[in-house]
C-alpha cells in the first residue's frame, strides 16, 4: 500500500509525464502553507529551468491536465511563481483513512527487498558498571533495530562487548598483586580451574579503577598489563579461566541493566569472539599482499589517491604481538559477512569513533573482506549533557551510573505524578510500575526527539513533565485514548466505519494519521528515530485538539460517534506502534 503522499505523487508524476515532462517533477509533499492547501507540488519550478519555460505556465498545464474528479480533490490552485496547492475532499480522506485502519500494518508497506541487517549497539565494557555514557547507544540502537525489523528486514542486534583490550590485562595484574596464591596465576597449572567466580561484579567495580590508576602511574605495571593482555589473547589457561569469570559476572549485570531499559540483544558477543579468527584473517591479508611491517608492527595501508588529508594505516598487530581494537573489529566484520550473511551492518557508536570506523571500513572494502554490495555504516551520535552543557554527571561531579540515573527519573516521575494527581488511588505496586514507565519514557523520548548526530541537554525537570514535548505527555495522551475506548465499551459502544470529517480538528487529525508511513520511511532511510519522535508528538497534539473539539462519548449522532470512536482507535494503534518503535512502554492506565 502506498502512503497518501506517494499516491498523490504518482498521480502528479503521471500528469507531468503526460504533459511531456520528466516524472520526477511530480513529487507531492505536505503543504507548508495549510491556509492554501493540504499538499503541494513544487516541481514546476525546477522543470521550468530544465525545459526553458515559465514555471507558472508549466504549473497551469499540470493543473489543467489533473483529473478533475470531485472524488479526490476539493480544490486545486496555483500560488506564487508556480506552486500547485492540493486539497482533498473529505470523502476521499475518510476513505483513505478507513483503508489504513483496515490494514494490519496501518498502511506501512514493508521493504520490497528485505536484507539481513546486523545492528551493533550497546558497546558496554566487561568489568565496568554501565553509566550514562552508554545510554544513547542503547536507546538509539534499540529503536533502529525495532524499526528495521518492523519494516521487514531480518535483523540481528549484537551488544559487541568490550572484553578483550588492555583493561583485561590491568585487572589480571591487579588481582595477581592482591591474590598471588590464586590458582589462575600458577604458571604450572593448566586446569581445571574453579567453576565459581572468586570475584563479584561489585568487586570488579572497585578493582578496575584501582588497576587503571596503578597502571597509569607506574610504567612497570602498565608493561605487565600489556604482557598479561597478550598472554590472555594467546590462550594462557589461567588468565582465560579468570577472564571468563569477569565476562560471566559482567554479562549477568549488563543483562539486568539493559533489561531495565527494555533493551534486548539477539547476540551477546564481544571482541573476544573474533579472536580465534584473527590469525587466519591476518594470514590471508598477508598472502594477498595487503600488509607490511613498520617498526616491528604489522600494518595495512588504507590510503586512497584522492584523500584530502593523510589517512593513517590500520595497525593489525603491535610490535609486541598483541592485536588492536581495529583488528578485532575487522575480524568481526569478516565473521558477520561470512557466518551471519550480513548485507548491511549498522554501528551505533558515538561520534568520537568516526576516524576509527573510517579506517576499519576502508580496510574491509579494500581487502575484499566486505564485498561492495554489503553496506557498512557508522550511525554516530552526540553527547548527552547536563544543564551546564558538559557531559552529564552526578552532583558530586562523578560519572553517573546507569542504575542511579534510572532511579532518578523514576523518583522524578513519582513526584510529577503526585503533583498532577495521576494514579493517586491505585495500589502502590501499580503506581510504582507506572512511575517506572513514565520515568523511562521521559528518559528515552528526551534522547530520541533529538537528531542523533547532535549533542543535547538533559533537563530532568522539563522532560518529566506531563505537558509539552515529553515522553510522559505522549503516554498520557495514548492512555487517554485507550480510556475513551474502554468507557465506550462499558456503555455498549463500538468503533465503526470512518465517515468524512466535518470538523476542522477531526480533518487535521486524519491528515496527520495519514503521514505515518512517510514518518517511518524517513526514519528508516536516514537511521534517525527523531523523525518518529517528531511525528508522534504532532499526532498527540492533534488528537488532543480533536478530543477537546469532538465530545466523543456524549455525541448524539450514533453514526458520527461510532466514526469518532474509530478515529480514536486508529490513533491508539498508531501511537502504540510508534512508541513501541521508540522503545517506550505504555502503562495500562494512568
Amino acid at each position: 500500500m502506498q502512503s497518501l503522499t506517494q499516491h498523490l505523487t504518482t498521480l502528479l508524476s503521471d500528469t507531468f509525464a503526460a504533459a511531456g515532462y520528466d516524472r520526477s517533477y511530480g513529487e507531492v509533499v505536505v503543504s507548508n502553507r495549510p491556509d492554501l492547501g493540504q499538499f503541494q507540488c513544487n516541481g514546476a519550478l525546477p522543470a521550468a529551468k530544465a525545459y526553458g519555460q515559465k514555471p507558472r505556465d508549466i504549473a497551469q498545464q499540470i493543473v489543467e491536465r489533473l483529473p478533475q474528479s470531485a472524488d479526490i480533490f476539493a480544490d486545486i490552485s496555483l500560488a506564487g511563481p508556480g506552486f500547485i496547492n492540493l486539497t482533498l475532499t473529505d470523502a476521499f480522506l475518510g476513505q483513505w483513512l478507513q483503508t489504513m485502519a483496515d490494514n494490519p500494518r496501518l498502511g506501512v508497506a514493508a521493504v520490497t527487498t528485505p536484507q539481513r541487517v546486523v545492528v551493533d549497539y550497546g558497546g558496554a565494557n566487561v568489568a565496568k558498571p554501565m553509566h550514562v555514557g552508554h545510554l544513547r547507544a542503547g536507546i538509539i540502537g534499540e529503536s533502529i533495530k525495532r524499526l528495521f525489523r518492523f519494516m521487514g528486514d531480518d535483523v540481528i542486534g549484537d551488544v559487541h562487548l568490550g572484553d578483550w583490550g588492555t583493561q583485561m590485562g590491568m585487572i589480571i595484574v591487579e588481582l595477581a598483586h592482591r591474590h598471588p596464591d590464586w590458582p589462575y596465576f600458577d604458571t604450572d597449572n593448566t586446569g581445571p580451574f574453579p567453576a565459581e567466580s572468586p570475584i563479584t561484579l561489585t568487586d570488579l567495580e572497585e578493582v578496575y579503577p584501582a588497576a587503571s590508576a596503578r597502571a597509569k602511574s607506574d610504567p612497570t605495571v602498565m608493561e605487565a598489563a600489556r604482557q598479561a593482555t597478550m598472554e590472555l589473547q594467546n590462550g594462557h589457561p589461567g588468565y582465560r579461566a579468570l577472564w571468563q569469570h569477569f565476562v560471566d559476572v559482567s554479562v549477568a549485570g549488563l543483562r539486568e541493566d539493559y533489561g531495565a531499559l527494555d533493551i534486548h540483544f539477539d547476540l551477546w558477543l564481544g571482541e573476544s569472539d573474533a579472536n580465534d579468527h584473527v590469525e587466519e584473517m591476518i594470514a590471508r591479508l598477508q598472502a594477498q599482499g595487503y600488509t607490511s611491517e613498520s617498526q616491528g608492527a604489522l600494518i595495512m595501508d588504507i590510503s586512497l589517491p584522492d584523500d584530502n588529508e593523510p589517512m593513517p594505516p590500520l595497525i593489525l598487530r603491535k610490535s609486541d604481538g598483541a592485536v588492536m581494537y581495529g583488528t578485532t573489529d575487522l575480524a568481526t566484520i569478516d565473521l558477520r559477512v561470512q557466518e551471519l550473511r550480513a548485507q548491511l551492518i549498522l554501528y551505533v557508536v558515538d561520534h568520537r569513533q568516526q576516524q576509527h570506523f573510517k579506517q576499519v571500513f576502508r580496510a574491509a572494502y579494500k581487502s575484499g573482506i566486505t564485498p561492495p554490495q554489503v553496506g557498512l555504516e557508522h550511525n554516530y551520535f552526540g553527547t548527552m549533557n547536563g544543564k551546564d552543557g558538559k557531559p552529564f554527571k552526578t552532583r558530586a561531579g562523578g560519572v553517573m551510573k546507569l542504575k542511579d540515573l534510572i532511579q532518578l527519573v523514576i523518583e522524578a516521575a513519582l513526584a510529577r505524578m503526585a503533583e498532577s494527581h495521576v494514579a493517586d488511588e491505585y495500589e502502590e505496586a501499580e503506581r510504582l510500575e507506572i512511575a517506572r514507565r513514565v520515568g523511562l519514557a521521559a528518559l528515552k523520548y528526551a534522547d530520541l526527539m533529538n537528531q542523533r548526530t547532535k549533542d543535547y541537554i538533559f533537563d530532568l525537570d522539563r522532560f518529566s513533565s506531563f505537558e509539552g514535548r515529553t515522553g510522559p505527555y505522549l503516554l498520557y495522551t495514548t492512555v487517554r485514548a485507550r480510556s475513551i475506548l474502554t468507557k465506550a465499551a462499558a456503555q455498549g459502544l463500538e468503533p465503526g466505519a470512518l465517515l468524512p470529517p466535518t470538523v476542522d480538528a477531526e480533518r487535521t487529525l486524519l491528515l496527520q494519521l495519514a503521514q505515518l508511513p512517510d514518518a517511518l520511511r524517513m526514519a528508516y532511510e536516514t537511521r534517525m528515530p527523531n523523525h518518529m519522535a517528531d511525528y508522534i508528538y504532532t499526532l498527540a497534539n492533534e488528537f488532543n485538539r480533536f478530543y477537546n473539539a469532538c465530545h466523543i462519548l456524549s455525541a448524539t449522532d450514533t453514526a458520527v460517534q461510532s466514526s469518532w470512536l474509530g478515529i480514536t482507535q486508529l490513533f491508539a494503534r498508531v501511537s502504540e506502534l510508534v512508541l513501541m518503535l521508540l522503545g517506550i512502554e505504555i502503562p495500562e492506565r494512568m
